[in-house]
């Protein structure tokens, strides 16, 4: 039976941060990945010589961020494409009200004006929350408090719905009152023309990473680890286990003893979301110029309400929407043509006949992957904000979760899977490492 120092299981950017700083501090690591391919979430497809990003996109705020530092360290070029999260008008953006008809500027503003009026009093609501409320509870508490008339509460209401949706891929009733509690962004966002595996590439290069192992059972005890896989058991002095919540919950992967408190507890309280990309290339570009967003209200919009402008990154005329939330579970069964008849039916309702059908479409299926079960981990009603942390507290001296779910401060990431792995690394070596020694040669 083959003894490693440390056995990494997962080569995401969480494992593969943690790999990286215990190799430079001499230890004999072995990093342990299901796929046959780094990245884990962080993926690119390049089918027809078109990069598209199908896991993370976005790099969300560059300042003091260490991806944007590990980002420049190895050279990979970026392009600024800021959204604010899901804000209202952080860049230019083109609303259509519910009859299909674009908004004037003033009426652009005035909803802009109402969204950040109610995300003022929503800051209050959620401070003054119940440990189990939803966001949903305290959006209608904020909303409430204005006063207003049926028509310009729904719009605001649907709104933090979508928000909601977008920004954690849960309806707004499943996620708590606290869930947003990260929803800010510091600096341009930008996003990676070459694709985003660049990184977890360069992060890769000079570690012992076995592909096609897929870790069923990792056994524990104060003298160490052991570690199963369909060929066979490794034994290690400790190990770092990074693999999505929604694996740690299923019942493909054990950990034994079962996790104790706070882990066990913090664990329960997190869950991975229902979240889909889809991404439609055409023969021409047929909506608004100089815009990075287009935005349909009303209840047209349950389904598909935004859609991002890429064709600055390629040249190619491509949008991006998301099924997120209810809607990516509703979709799961569609084929794809129901999808894009689907999406196309609210273009046209906003463009007309010019909305033509797509040359080619690329929808994601997080939910279905196994080694995933989802795109990220959000809060339930119920959990605090230091169950991210609490995730990660050390077990039995041998054991270290990491991975986005086990942020804090930026979760849902690949800024929180990065720190989550600098911060396993520095717990097993018993001493702060220096974070820019993660993209520091071997």
């Amino acid at each position: 039976m083959e003894h490693i120092e440390t056995i990494v299981v997962g080569a995401g950017v969480a494992g593969l941060a943690a790999a990286r700083l215990l190799a430079q501090a001499g230890r004999r690591v072995v990093v342990l990945e299901a796929r046959d391919r780094v990245g884990g979430r962080v993926c690119t497809d390049r089918a027809d010589g078109l990069v598209t990003d199908l896991g993370a996109s976005w790099i969300h705020g560059i300042t003091a961020n260490p991806v944007a530092e590990a980002a420049e360290a190895f050279g990979l070029p970026t392009v600024e494409f800021t959204v604010g999260g899901y804000q209202p008008d952080s860049r230019p953006i083109a609303y259509y009200g519910p009859s299909g008809e674009r908004l004037g500027d003033d009426a652009a503003r005035a909803f802009a004006d109402d969204v950040r009026v109610v995300d003022a009093a929503l800051l209050t609501a959620v401070a003054a929350s119940k440990a189990d409320d939803s966001y949903l509870h305290v959006t209608e508490t904020a909303l409430a408090s204005q006063g207003w008339g049926d028509e310009r509460s729904e719009r605001v209401r649907e709104f933090l719905q979508h928000r909601s949706e977008e920004q954690y891929g849960a309806g707004i009733e499943d996620l708590a009152a606290h869930g947003l509690d990260d929803d800010f962004i510091d600096g341009d966002e930008v996003v990676f023309p070459n694709g985003y595996d660049q990184l977890p590439g360069r992060l890769a290069a000079g570690l012992d990473i076995r592909f096609d192992h897929v870790v069923t059972r990792v056994r524990w005890s104060t003298k160490g680890v052991s570690v199963t896989t369909p060929g066979g058991t490794l034994t290690a002095d400790n190990a770092v286990v990074t693999v999505p919540i929604g694996v740690l919950q299923s019942t493909d992967f054990t950990i034994e003893p079962a996790l104790p408190e706070p882990n066990a507890g913090a664990l329960g309280r997190l869950t991975m979301n229902a979240f889909e990309k889809v991404f439609l290339r055409f023969a021409s570009k047929f909506w608004d110029d100089e815009v990075y967003a287009i935005r349909q209200q009303g209840p047209e919009g349950r389904r598909w309400h935004s859609w991002y402008d890429l064709t600055a990154l390629h040249g190619t005329p491509t949008l991006l929407t998301f099924a997120a939330g209810p809607v990516a579970s509703e979709i799961r069964e569609w084929s794809e043509q129901q999808v894009v008849d689907s999406v196309l039916a609210q273009l046209r309702r906003l463009y007309g006949p010019r909305a033509e059908q797509p040359t080619r479409v690329d929808i994601t299926a997080w939910q279905d992957d196994p080694f995933a079960h989802g795109s990220y981990a959000y809060m339930i009603p119920g959990s605090t904000t230091a169950d991210h942390d609490d995730l990660a507290t050390p077990i039995g001296g041998v054991l270290h979760i990491a991975g986005e779910a086990t942020w804090t401060d930026d979760p849902a990431t690949v800024t929180a899977a990065l720190c989550s792995g600098h911060r396993a690394a520095s717990n097993i070596l018993h001493r702060e490492i220096p974070i820019a020694q993660v993209w520091a040669a071997l």
